[in-house]
C-alpha cells in the first residue's frame, strides 16, 4: 500500500488508516456477496432440480437461506478483510443485553401488528373469517408456525446484517450519519421493488419501515433490537395475524380478507404500503425511546 503513487492512494486509501476508503469497502463487499450467492446457488439450483415437488413457502425458505449464507459470509469476510475491524463492532456483541434486546424488539413488533389489525378492523376495513385450527388439525398448525418463525429468522439476520450494519454503517463512515440512514433505508426499500404487488407507496412506506429500524440501531448500537423488530414484523404480520408479507402471502393463523382503500391499508402488498402504518412506527419509535432510555446498558 505504501508503494501506491500519492494520488491512487488518495483515491482508494483513507488518510487517516491503513485500509480502503468506504466506498470501495462497499464495493467489495456486494462483489463478495456476488460470489457467494453464486457459489451458494449452484447446490440449491441442484436441490431443486433433484426435489420439483418443493413448495412454494420451501422454495422462498431455500432462497432465504441461500441469501442467508451469502449475505453472512460477505459481510464477515469484508469486515475482517477490507475493514479490518471485528466482527463484533458491526453491533453483533453477544451477552445478556443482546438477547433483551432481541425479545423486546420481537414483542413490540406484535404488539404493533396487533394495533394495525384492530385499527383496520374497527374501521371496517379487514374482515375476520376465521382461524388455521379450524381447517387443520393442531401438529400442522404449530409446524407451520415453528417453519415460519425458522424462515423469519434468516431474513431478519441477513437484511439488517446487510443495511443497517454494513451499508449504514460503512457510508456513515465515508459520509455522515444522515446519509447512511438515508441511503442504507432507500436500499432496503429498493431491494424490494420487485416482490408481488411493489409500487411507488410501498417503496415509501418500507423506506420509513428502514428509518425506524435505524432508530433501534441507533439508540442501542447494536444490531439485536432491529433484528428482533424485523424478525417479529415479519412473523405478526403474516404468519399471524394475515397479512401479506412484502407482497408474498404466507400461512397464517388468522383468516381475513382487507377491503378497505389501499392508500390506507396497503393492499395485497401489505400494511407497510399504507398510511396504517405511520402511527405504529412513530408509536414504535416512543416505545424504543422510552426502552433505551430507561436500560442505560442498552446505550
Amino acid at each position: 500500500m505504501d508503494k501506491l503513487p500519492a494520488s491512487l492512494s488518495r483515491l482508494f486509501l483513507s488518510q487517516r488508516e491503513r485500509r480502503l476508503r468506504s466506498g470501495w469497502r462497499l464495493v467489495g463487499q456486494m462483489a463478495m456477496l456476488l460470489f457467494f450467492l453464486v457459489l451458494f446457488g449452484i447446490p440449491t439450483g441442484i436441490l431443486l432440480i433433484a426435489f420439483p415437488g418443493i413448495t412454494r413457502e420451501g422454495i422462498f425458505t431455500l432462497d432465504k437461506a441461500l441469501t442467508f449464507l451469502a449475505v453472512t459470509a460477505s459481510v464477515f469476510a469484508a469486515r475482517r478483510l477490507l475493514d479490518r475491524r471485528s466482527i463484533a463492532s458491526l453491533g453483533l456483541d453477544w451477552n445478556r443485553q443482546a438477547v433483551r434486546d432481541l425479545v423486546f424488539g420481537f414483542l413490540l413488533a406484535g404488539l404493533l401488528l396487533g394495533l394495525v389489525y384492530l385499527v383496520e378492523w374497527a374501521a371496517g376495513w379487514l374482515r375476520f373469517e376465521g382461524f388455521a385450527w379450524q381447517l387443520d388439525p393442531w401438529p400442522v398448525v404449530l409446524g407451520w408456525m415453528a417453519f415460519m418463525i425458522f424462515t423469519f429468522v434468516l431474513v431478519g439476520w441477513q437484511e439488517e446484517l446487510l443495511t443497517r450494519g454494513y451499508w449504514l454503517q460503512n457510508i456513515s463512515e465515508g459520509l455522515d450519519l444522515a446519509w447512511g440512514v438515508s441511503i442504507s433505508a432507500g436500499l432496503f426499500a429498493l431491494a424490494h421493488i420487485a416482490n408481488p404487488n411493489a409500487d411507488l407507496q410501498s417503496i415509501v412506506g418500507l423506506v420509513a419501515a428502514g428509518l425506524f429500524l435505524s432508530f433501534g440501531y441507533l439508540r442501542t448500537r447494536q444490531l439485536w433490537l432491529p433484528i428482533g423488530l424485523h424478525i417479529g414484523w415479519n412473523f405478526f404480520e403474516g404468519p399471524v395475524f394475515g397479512f401479506p408479507v412484502s407482497g408474498v402471502q404466507f400461512y397464517r393463523l388468522v383468516h381475513q380478507r382487507v377491503e378497505g382503500p389501499e392508500i390506507f391499508t396497503g393492499g395485497g402488498f401489505g400494511p407497510e404500503a399504507g398510511l396504517v402504518i405511520l402511527p405504529a412506527l412513530l408509536l414504535g419509535s416512543v416505545l424504543i425511546y422510552l426502552y433505551s432510555k430507561y436500560n442505560p446498558s442498552s446505550i
